[in-house]
């Protein structure tokens, strides 16, 4: 008796693009969640040094 076949990949690849392969969506501000802890703290110190500039930037321009 032959051996019967324990795998196709037949059709599956029309199938896959008939709707098209699409990538998954990209944010602009992807999470934190996971990033190593002593980067995550000083990029919070980052940001409000960034934010106080800005303000005062834009209270000198006006």
């Amino acid at each position: 008796m032959a051996k019967s076949k324990n795998h196709t990949a037949h059709n599956q690849t029309k199938k896959a693009h008939k709707n098209g392969i699409k990538k998954p969506k990209t944010y602009k501000y992807p999470s934190l969640k996971g990033v190593d802890s002593k980067f995550r703290r000083n990029h919070r110190y980052a940001l409000h040094g960034t934010a106080k500039a800005l303000a005062k930037a834009r209270a000198e321009s006006s």
